[in-house]
């Protein structure tokens, strides 16, 4: 078995804009990728978990394929 961060592919994640004013739920789902303020950046592995995480919370974030 291959070690997940070795082979598997990644997508860079940057939260552009402040969590004021969002659903909880949207708040813990960018906690949930790792990203604590704006301009924080984050390396995420590319499952489709995380891609759903990412398209729920979209006009939230910039990312890097």
């Amino acid at each position: 078995m291959v070690n997940a961060t070795q082979s598997a592919k990644t997508i860079k994640v940057t939260l552009v804009k402040g969590l004021i004013g969002t659903m909880r739920s949207h708040r813990a789902t960018v906690r949930g990728l790792g990203l604590r303020r704006i301009n924080h950046t984050v390396e995420v592995i590319d499952t489709p978990a995380v891609r759903g995480m990412i398209n729920k919370v979209s006009y939230l974030l910039k990312c890097e394929g």
